[in-house]
């Protein structure tokens, strides 16, 4: 029994962990998990089998999690292979991204059909039960599954908003070599901040999410210490559309018209890391992965 899903990862337009809502949408980095189940041959309570260096906590948490929500009662032998285009703890959503095509994977296999909201519900609950996000990111999760653009309130695990991401644009990543810590270790931080983070949430509950974005990150960078003002004033001023922190960063995602990405890159050139170009993924709809690994 083989189940096979995609899921992809998503940019920030308002992190959740100041207020509780949050505003994601997907783009096209991808994530693709194969599931291979075999009820013939189980050794003990069901061996699970992880290929390296996918097998960690979230992941083998993701399996045992389908396995009792889709298969109750059943035992069977896992094997799991993950393909990932996503860059790990830089804010662009891998792990909501695996978990969810995890999730998916093993109820494909099992044959039922699982809608996203149901998956990214269970992806949120593992991530916060094991420590991994302080709010589950069911913002995250849903925009990784079901694509598009999405605003949740995560504590109630409920979709306010979800449609389609700003049009004409083009999404640019620049993704620093530093990587983030735990959402958990950062959530009183931003709890005591949580009036500020009102002015991006009522930006994108009216339908501005460039201007949730840019009001967003302005509170994240000053809890998270990150020095982007200058950056983002120049990349404004060659063209860019709107810019931001992802998640918890360090990675900063870009939305610019194709005809300035030139100008864009050549801002970022200088500074290190890596920039990467994307588009958003429409909704219910995964694009081939590209440059997985």
């Amino acid at each position: 029994m083989r189940g096979v899903a995609a899921a992809s990862g998503a940019i920030t337009f308002v992190n959740a962990l100041a207020a509780g809502i949050g505003a994601a949408a997907a783009v096209t980095l991808g994530v693709e998990a194969e599931v291979d189940l075999n009820l013939e041959r189980r050794h003990g309570s069901g061996a699970i089998t992880i290929a390296p260096p996918s097998d960690t906590p979230l992941v083998r948490g993701a399996v045992e999690a389908g396995l009792e929500r889709f298969a109750p009662g059943d035992a069977p032998s896992v094997q799991v292979r993950i393909r990932s285009s996503i860059p790990s703890a830089c804010g662009l959503k891998s792990s909501s991204a695996v978990s969810g095509a995890v999730l998916a994977a093993v109820a494909r296999a099992v044959g039922v059909d699982a809608d996203a909201a149901t998956l990214a519900r269970m992806s949120a609950d593992l991530s916060q039960r094991i420590g991994l996000s302080a709010t589950g990111a069911f913002d995250d999760a849903f925009a990784a599954l079901a694509g598009g653009a999405v605003i949740t309130d995560n504590a109630a695990r409920a979709v306010l908003w979800s449609g389609e991401a700003p049009g004409g644009l083009t999404v640019l990543l620049w993704i620093p070599t530093a990587r983030h810590r735990p959402s958990t270790e950062w959530h009183d931080r931003f709890r005591t901040r949580a009036a500020e983070a009102r002015p991006a949430i009522d930006a994108a509950l009216r339908g501005d999410l460039l201007g949730a974005m840019e009001r967003n990150t302005e509170l994240v960078e000053s809890i998270l210490g990150y020095d982007y003002g200058q950056i983002r004033r120049q990349l404004a001023e060659r063209g860019a559309t709107a810019s931001g922190v992802s998640g918890l960063g360090p990675a900063l995602a870009i939305l610019a018209p194709p005809e300035r990405e030139d100008a864009v890159r050549n801002t970022l050139a200088s500074r290190g890391g890596e920039v990467r170009a994307a588009n958003f993924r429409p909704r219910n709809r995964i694009e081939p992965i590209e440059g997985a690994a």
